[in-house]
């Protein structure tokens, strides 16, 4: 079913929650993982505006720290007894959902399995959603992981204490509780 499963991973803790659950499922199917690192326009701006004033290779920079975090996923991988390998891949003029989709074809993965923080409104507008443009442009099933932050922000306060109804009139003007 799912022996091949892809895993973008750059080390945060979204991307370890993808890389546990996508070690579950390697487990439940007798799957293999491929861990990909993506060196993207946005990761390379960060990092000369990280840098500014100090004269280096930044993109050298970027490619140890990814083989780095990719080492670091493989060996918790291994730990788990799961088999997996790694692929870095420099985007600086594309797009990270470009590099996964690229990859996904090319390995040929059966699923893709990633963390996402789950940002609604105005974080996901100013921040976008690396995990959408995935899922929009994946040519195989994505299982996304949340956050446990990103669903217990969503919860009401109340949550567990007692059962509240909320309606919201369309005029805005009126809110019943």
């Amino acid at each position: 079913m799912y022996e091949h499963i892809l895993v973008p991973f750059d080390g945060s803790n979204t991307s370890k929650l993808g890389l546990a659950e996508a070690i579950r499922l390697a487990r439940l199917t007798g799957g293999r993982l491929r861990l990909m690192y993506v060196i993207d326009e946005l990761s390379f701006a960060l990092t000369m505006d990280a840098y500014a004033g100090l004269a280096g290779d930044w993109l050298n920079v970027l490619r140890e720290e990814g083989a780095r975090l990719l080492d670091e996923g493989k060996s918790i991988a291994a730990a788990s007894g799961i088999e997996a390998d790694t692929a870095l891949h420099d985007a600086i003029s594309g797009k990270l959902a470009d590099s996964v989709a690229l990859e996904a074809l090319q390995w040929p993965a059966d699923v893709i399995v990633l963390g996402t923080h789950g940002r609604r409104g105005i974080g996901r507008w100013v921040l976008g959603s690396g995990a959408e443009s995935i899922v929009r442009s994946a040519p195989v099933p994505v299982l996304l992981v949340r956050a446990p932050e990103a669903v217990a922000a969503q919860m009401p306060a109340s949550a567990g204490t007692q059962a509240q109804a909320h309606v919201q009139v369309p005029s805005a003007a009126l809110s019943i509780e």
